[in-house]
């Protein structure tokens, strides 16, 4: 009675867990739709630069994340439970959005091209596969 208690509990704790993502994924896409039609970086640049940045990590990183998580329930191959699941999509989705605020960054600084896109994007994959799962 007690252990079908608990597995009801973590069940619902991870559907509420995916449906507050989901809201947060909703709420930092409205956000960024906002900044980027809204701000004006021309008469407050230091704010208008601060929250794109903000709403781009957030966006992505909640995104990100929904994604990553799908990608996860599909593959056959694992026998995660959804803890497992959620938490490493989680991450994944956190060094997505990392990797794509500094790919930004450097755009903005005008040191971008195609080879350092690959070497942020490599080193944040390099990071996930050296992670123990």
């Amino acid at each position: 009675m007690a252990l079908r208690h608990l597995l009801e509990y973590k069940f619902y704790t991870m559907n509420s867990l995916l449906f507050g993502i989901s809201v947060a994924a909703l709420f930092s896409t409205t956000s960024l739709l906002i900044v980027l039609f809204r701000v004006s970086p021309l008469l407050a640049p230091t704010q208008a630069i601060f929250a794109f940045f903000l709403s781009v990590f957030l966006s992505v990183s909640t995104v990100g994340t929904l994604v990553f998580m799908t990608i996860w329930q599909r593959a056959p191959h694992h026998t995660w439970d959804t803890g497992k699941l959620t938490s490493i999509s989680f991450r994944q989705g956190i060094f997505l959005g990392t990797a794509t605020s500094i790919l930004l960054m450097f755009h903005l600084l005008g040191l971008l091209n195609w080879w350092i896109t690959i070497m942020i994007y490599g080193v944040f994959v390099l990071i996930e596969m050296a992670l123990d799962h």
